[in-house]
């Protein structure tokens, strides 16, 4: 069969009239091993006498791009080295193929250079980039917030169905994993704080340490992290995916903002939302908390409830509510923004909800420290 012939450049010189002959044969192929360029240079730089660099082909039996490829270096390699070429024993559309890879001289400066940029110009990029972030975080937050003066003032236009559902996408269906997150953590907290407090026969302040920890920052934080991972990735694909199908340009030819149609319900949604569920998760951790106090500590359930009532106050789950309805709008902003940030491509969207993920916790995070500082400065 010809395709298991195997691809052969033989160099042929005449000294006599300086003429090289590259004699090729067989089955130039991709699938195949070709012989290789540099081996063939290597042999023309040591010639000399040679001219004259003659091409024939006749014993090709079949060829592809890589033959093609191999020329193209090879008649680059000796028009550098300042030698005539002669194609004329190739085949037509061999022929044809060569002189248009040729027709055209790589521009100079095309090529990107391969060298790494030095620190500070690295330093100087990150820099610029976080201002360009900056100012479009900054443009984002104005827009939001004229978006929800037009909603205080009843101009604002979207569609209450979609406001509905989004809340049932982010409140009810988040149930599940909110009960089972936030009823470890309550276990995972009257474990600790048993360990400790067994030491002094002082179990029975399990209860109010639970509940404390629960009301004033663990659930608002943990429904927060939760719903970054969950909702605010889903926001960020919502958006990015009509990004790249130009929805939302097809809305802004529509004369309909998409801060009102898109932002809008998603942000209220959220802050209607963040405040039940941490209620919600405050009630799981306690139960949680209870679970390892009666059955572990051997502490009657109406000495748990007592000490969860005595040692709990409303100032408590007020701090609580508060912050998990600012971790809400921070969670809308992150999702929001990095969808609405997102490239016109699949990987972009991909990327836009992973940002939005790691800007949502960070935010989360950064914030939850704020408000201990001050619940602490204020002593709340």
């Amino acid at each position: 069969m010809n395709d298991l012939i195997p691809a052969r450049c033989e160099l042929a010189a005449d000294p006599a009239i300086g003429t090289v002959r590259l004699q090729l044969s067989g089955s130039w192929r991709l699938s195949q091993p070709l012989p290789a360029a540099a081996d063939v240079e290597r042999q023309l730089e040591g010639r000399t006498d040679a001219r004259r660099v003659v091409f024939e082909a006749q014993g090709v039996t079949d060829w592809d791009s890589g033959l093609l490829t191999f020329l193209r270096r090879l008649d680059a390699f000796v028009r550098r080295a300042g030698l005539e070429v002669d194609s004329s024993g190739l085949p037509e559309g061999m022929r044809r193929l060569l002189q248009l890879a040729t027709a055209v001289p790589e521009r100079s400066g095309a090529r990107r250079s391969a060298t790494a940029d030095s620190f500070l110009a690295r330093v100087g990029k990150e820099t610029l980039a976080l201002i360009e972030g900056s100012k479009e975080v900054l443009a984002f937050l104005g827009e939001i917030t004229l978006a929800f003066g037009r909603l205080l003032s009843g101009r604002a236009r979207f569609r209450r169905s979609d406001l509905m559902l989004t809340i049932q996408e982010v409140g009810a269906q988040a149930l599940p994993i909110v009960s089972l997150i936030s009823f470890l953590v309550g276990m995972i907290l009257a474990f600790l704080g048993s360990v400790q407090l067994l030491q002094f026969g002082a179990q029975i302040y399990v209860a109010p340490l639970v509940a404390i920890g629960m009301a004033r920052d663990m659930a608002a934080m943990m429904v927060g992290i939760i719903l970054a991972g969950r909702t605010g990735a889903a926001f960020a694909a919502q958006l990015g995916t009509m990004q790249v199908n130009e929805e939302i340009d097809a809305l802004t030819t529509f004369g309909l903002s998409s801060m009102e149609f898109l932002v809008l319900p998603r942000m209220i949604a959220l802050i209607i939302m963040m405040p039940l569920l941490c209620i919600y998760a405050d009630l799981m951790g306690i139960l949680g908390g209870a679970l390892v106090g009666i059955g572990m500590l051997d502490i009657s359930v109406t000495e748990y409830v007592n000490q969860t009532l005595n040692g709990i106050t409303l100032t408590d789950f007020a701090v609580g509510i508060v912050k998990s309805s600012v971790f809400g709008v921070l969670v809308a902003i992150a999702g929001c923004l990095r969808g609405i940030q997102c490239g016109r491509s699949a990987s972009a969207v991909g990327l836009a909800a992973t940002s939005a993920v790691v800007t949502g916790i960070v935010f989360i995070i950064v914030t939850d420290g704020v408000f201990a500082v001050l619940t602490n400065i204020l002593g709340i």
